[in-house]
């Protein structure tokens, strides 16, 4: 397995000119050009004391800087932690004290909500808006930092070339990154990844899809988050292609005008974004009653279905390869329609404490329903006497799988067995050729006083599918099932529906597809969209 590492070196020197970098509408940086930024804050880190091993946190929005500000301190060997940056100031200094971070990367935004004194490890605080200086704590810190493009020309004094670049490559079993699942400051979970568990998945992306100089990406994931770090900014890096950021989630409007322009390769996201393109823009399509009658007739509805797909990926850009989707499960509707009309995509399955992928199968070979295969470097299995039909909870092992939580030795042991397999807290079945079928979380599971176990997933998916219906969370409410959903209001109000007939008219419509065990007694209307976590997944502790 090669070092990721040294796979970014090599990018980094054969296309030392192509843009590496950038801010979607804004500033563009080359592999060169982030290879001499690393360099200077290597320099910096060096005359300040910092070691090998020790942490250096980054809090800050998407952005280029935000990029070469992780680089800088993962090829110096210093563990990073990377911080999301809708966390709220005081889990943002619970995180940086307990990952004894003594540095910390924010933009200017977050940095004007932050109390320093209330981090007193921290020796520097850096700019990802400019790479300006906020906060030495001695003068001689902030005259290093200062003094960095001195001490720069001075160590070059011919010129950095990419012949000066050379990353560490013998670290597999150290520590790399710390990831945080939440900001709670009670016990906070942050994952350990050793280096090998990101060159194991840089090597699995670069296997089964290669990318190169002349392919771009738009980033749209948190890069704290392991999902966004991995396939957005590592693994394609590591191919020689170009990234650019939006910066936060976007709009179906904002998204198909960048995909428009910058033409990626590869679309990486999650599937509510999918879901809201369908809705948005292939829904009121295939509604049309003209429509239906057309796509119900062979042959006439393949040419449909072909003229449709061409129009959306060309809407994509037109030179996307594969869209990939992971996170939570996709609307069983909308997967239906995307296989119909042929779109290329595919759903995988991972978590933070692996780095984050445990399985996917290509588009042309994904089973839809399912979430792929183990990947390459991982084994999985299910926790059950019989994994193909009776359903339990998935277990992994493998190279890319988490050392354990930081500083948090009660959740490590809790997280294995005795046997050393990784508990995912996710609950499913295989079939015949390994692929993973997800039920739902171990923690939602919901069950009935005659011993029925239900995944609320499953009902979620059949309301989601109901007309008005923008997302849905179904909870237990003592014996009874209760639906609460958040309807598309403005839809509602310009056809004149009537929300509390509509209501008892869902429940029939769910509850007729459902077994008897698990049919709703009740729907609750949301007047907001429920709160969401970075991977946009519903926080369904909030309304449980």
């Amino acid at each position: 397995m090669k070092h990721y590492l040294k796979r970014l070196e090599e990018s980094i020197k054969s296309f030392w000119d192509n843009p590496a970098l950038g801010n979607y509408g804004g500033e563009t940086f080359t592999f060169g050009q982030i290879a001499a930024q690393i360099e200077k804050l290597h320099l910096f880190f060096k005359q300040i004391g910092i070691q090998k091993g020790d942490k250096i946190a980054l809090c800050a929005k998407n952005t280029a800087r935000w990029g070469m500000s992780f680089l800088a301190g993962n090829t110096y060997e210093a563990v990073m932690v990377p911080i999301l940056a809708d966390f709220n100031p005081e889990s943002v200094k619970a995180l940086v004290n307990h990952s004894d971070s003594v540095i910390l990367f924010t933009d200017n935004e977050l940095w004007q909500k932050l109390n320093i004194s209330e981090m007193p490890s921290v020796k520097a605080v850096i700019s990802t808006t400019d790479f300006n200086l906020h906060y030495g704590a001695t003068k001689e810190i902030e005259q290093a930092y200062n003094n960095i493009e001195e001490s720069f020309a001075e160590k070059y004094p011919n010129g950095f070339s990419k012949e000066s670049v050379n990353y560490p490559d013998s670290n597999d079993l150290e520590l790399a990154i710390i990831n945080y699942t939440s900001g709670t400051t009670s016990s906070p979970k942050g994952v350990m990844l050793r280096y090998e568990c990101i060159s194991a998945n840089v090597e699995f992306g670069q296997s089964r899809i290669p990318s190169g100089p002349n392919d771009k990406i738009v980033s749209m994931l948190p890069m704290a988050h392991m999902y966004g770090l991995m396939f957005e900014l590592i693994y394609p890096l590591c191919g020689g292609s170009s990234i650019y950021y939006i910066g936060r989630m976007p709009t179906p409007a904002i998204l198909m005008g960048a995909l428009a322009e910058i033409k990626p390769y590869l679309l990486i996201t999650v599937p509510l974004v999918m879901e809201k393109i369908y809705k948005n823009k292939l829904q009121p399509v295939l509604d049309k009653p003209v429509m239906k009658i057309l796509t119900s007739i062979p042959g006439v509805n393949q040419l449909l279905f072909k003229k449709i797909r061409t129009t959306l990926m060309g809407a994509f850009g037109g030179n996307i390869r594969e869209i990939v989707m992971g996170g939570a499960a996709l609307n069983p509707d909308v997967e239906k329609w995307l296989k119909r009309i042929g779109i290329p995509y595919t759903v995988g399955y991972g978590m933070t404490e692996a780095a984050p992928l445990m399985a996917y199968e290509g588009w042309q070979k994904f089973v839809p329903k399912s979430c792929g295969k183990a990947i390459d470097f991982v084994k999985v299995r299910i926790d059950s006497d019989d994994p193909y039909n009776i359903v339990g909870e998935i277990q992994a092992k493998g190279v890319n799988i988490m050392s354990g939580y930081y500083k948090n030795e009660e959740a490590t042991r809790a997280a294995f067995t005795e046997d050393g397999w990784m508990n995912t807290g996710d609950l499913g079945l295989l079939d015949k050729e390994g692929n993973i079928f997800i039920k739902g979380r171990s923690k939602n599971m919901i069950l009935t006083p005659n011993g029925q176990n239900i995944y609320p997933e499953e009902v979620e998916a059949v309301i989601n599918n109901q007309p008005y219906i923008v997302e849905s969370i179904v909870v237990s409410r003592g014996a009874a099932l209760v639906g609460l959903v958040y309807m598309d209001s403005e839809k509602i109000a310009q056809e004149g529906i009537n929300t509390e007939e509509y209501s008892k008219s869902l429940i029939k419509e769910v509850n007729a597809q459902m077994p008897a065990y698990s049919k709703i007694s009740a729907i609750e209307i949301a007047e907001t969209p429920f709160e969401k976590t970075p991977k946009m997944s519903i926080k369904r502790f909030l309304y449980s």
